[in-house]
Order: structure tokens, then sequence, then C-alpha cells
């Protein structure tokens, strides 16, 4: 049976997303999206709790947290092999772990096939900009991307409230700190309220939990400070009502009203599987043109989905739209597009 630093060094090789250390199962990984055993012999409770034992040894991390609340994030790195995210937890009463593989590189935005209309959100200068999708679509890598160019152009203050911190970016033009939550700071509210008191000019904050965490967030693009961040929604619009909803209902107009006047750019991707086996993102990006603007601070947010459809000229591309440039481009099969639209129907007389 394999030791972890050889399932991670093969997970590395084979250029895995995640590795699986579960019981009942052999040792496994997500290979462009598809699960692979990595080894013949089935864990047992006793060899996933001496795994996990060491990965937290290696990490140099106390167990206590994951002991008293039953799972833990944080994240370690190998020495001349990569950096890994994990999450472990219990399942079934026994030990368990999804490692994700994160290269120590900074990612090639155009070999992840980003769009130039996303990077260039580098280029903004205040106001809100959110990423949005669901778990694994590629979030965290479209961010690290626009990150790398601010840090590479612009001679700032970048500060990234992340749990855990994924990719290591290096001082470059710009001057970065990164910091983790539950290591470096208690939580992300604790963190975003001390972060405007360290002069930033780009803040990435990895998640928006709560109302008082983005109330901050607002209150900060609306003094200036760039902030991306991160909603797990799906769409630029279930996004804006993501946020309005957090508020109670007598907070509801001033919220919009302060949306519609911070917010620059929403972008909702997923990965799809293409037809080389590996996988492809398609985009979603929304632009808070005047119009869009209007929508949400009247509450007619379900407008504004033909805003994006008809966007075109203003650099705006619905998901649906991207997927099927995807087909034309050769990048993804009929079936592919059609599972992944949003609106399988219209996208189906696109096809025709």
């Amino acid at each position: 049976m394999k030791s972890l630093v050889e399932l991670l060094r093969k997970a590395v090789e084979d250029e895995a997303s995640d590795v699986f250390i579960v019981a009942g199962k052999a040792a496994s990984e997500k290979v462009d999206g598809h699960i692979v055993l990595m080894d013949e012999g089935i864990l047992l409770p006793p060899e996933t709790e001496k795994m996990i034992m060491e990965i937290y040894e290696t990490a140099g991390r106390s167990v206590d947290r994951f002991i008293e609340l039953g799972d833990d994030d944080f994240s370690f790195s190998l020495p001349g092999l990569a950096r890994f995210r994990v999450n472990a937890y219990r399942q079934r009463g026994s030990m368990a772990a999804v490692i994700r593989v994160i290269s120590f590189d900074i990612p090639d935005w155009k070999e992840f096939h980003i769009p130039e209309e996303i990077m260039k959100i580098s280029e903004i200068q205040d106001g809100m900009v959110l990423f949005t999708g669901i778990a694994g679509s590629g979030k965290s890598t479209t961010q690290a991307c626009i990150i790398d160019r601010i840090n590479n152009t612009k001679d700032c203050h970048i500060v990234t409230l992340e749990d855990p911190i994924e990719f290591l970016h290096r001082h470059k033009k710009s001057l970065i700190s990164q910091r983790e939550i539950s290591i470096d700071t208690t939580d992300y509210l604790s963190a975003m309220r001390a972060c405007l008191r360290q002069s930033p000019d780009v803040i990435l904050l990895g998640e928006m939990r709560d109302a008082q965490t983005i109330q901050t967030a607002l209150t900060a693009a609306e003094t200036g400070h760039t902030i991306i961040a991160t909603l797990h929604t799906k769409g630029a619009v279930n996004a804006v009502n993501r946020i309005i909803d957090g508020f109670p209902n007598d907070q509801q107009v001033f919220v919009r009203a302060q949306l519609s006047t911070v917010l620059r750019t929403v972008v909702s991707q997923q990965l799809l599987p293409g037809v080389n086996g590996t996988r492809v993102p398609a985009f979603e990006i929304m632009h808070l043109t005047n119009a869009v603007k209007s929508m949400i601070r009247d509450n007619k947010a379900h407008q504004i989905n033909n805003a994006i459809s008809s966007g075109n000229n203003e650099g705006m591309i619905s998901m649906d739209q991207s997927i099927l440039a995807l087909y034309k481009e050769g990048a993804i099969t009929k079936e592919t597009a059609l599972e992944y639209a949003d609106n399988p129907e219209q996208l189906k007389r696109w096809l025709q």
C-alpha cells in the first residue's frame, strides 16, 4: 500500500485535481473529472486514521480542531512537489480526507482558456467583482490569474483572505499579504474589518458567508477599495439575489441601491468535459451597465439574463452563449452542451 507522499507524488504526475482517502475503498484520485483508483489495497479505518495523522504532522498543524468539530480545512506544501488543500472529515465514524492538488506556480491564464475580457478585471480601480460557481468550477484559479496580473502591473497592496490559502503569490510590483482564516485571523468578518486598517488597495475575499461580512465588503468597495469576492451560487442573477436576501426586509432597499453603485462585474463559471478528455471552462460575464444597475436598484433582477444575452457589444456573454461557442470550436460535444446549458431548449434551437 502506497504511503501518503507516494500518493501525492502520483497525483501530481497524473495531473489529478483531488486525492480521496476514505475507508472502504482504495485511495483514489480525480483526473479530468473522473475518479481513478491509485492503489490496489482497500483502506480500512485504522489506515485512514494513520494517513490523516501523517497529513497533520506534515502540515505542522494541531489535530485538536478536527477531533473537536469533526472536520477541518487547511493547506500544506511538499517542497519540490506541490501545495495541497485538505478537508479532513469524519464519515461513518472513521477519518477521511479530500486533498486538492495546487501547483506552486500561478496558472497561465491562456492555458486555462480564461478570456481577456475577464483578465481586464485587473484594471478595475474600485468597487466589487464577484466570482460565482459551484465548488470545483475553477473560481480560485481564475482569481489567482487576475491577482497575478495586478501583482505584475500595479504598485499596490493586495490582501487576500482565504480559508485556506491556495496559490502562493510572490511580491512583484505589488506587495501581497496573504491571511489564512483560523491561523492568521479568527474568521472572515474579523479579517475583513482588520483589513481596512492595513491600507489595502485590492482585497481578495475568499467567501462572503453572512450579512455582516457582505456589508463590510460593500462598504469597503464604496470607500475606494477593489473587492474581489466569491459566492457559491450559479449565475449572476442568483448572486445578486443571494446578497440582497441575506439582509432583513427593511434593509433590502438600501442594500440594492448600494450594490447597484459598487458592483462592477459578476463572473460565473463551470467546467465541462472536453472532447479530448480534459475539462474546459465556460463563463458567464455580466458588467454593471446603466440598464443592469437600474434592474438591481428597482428589484428587477429577473430581467438581468436578457441584458446579459443582448450585451455582447459591452463585453457580456451568457453561459449558454459561452457553451455554444465551445461547441462551435469543437471543444465539447452536442450532448455536453445540452447537459450543462442553463436553458437546454433554447440552446437546442440555436444548435439547429
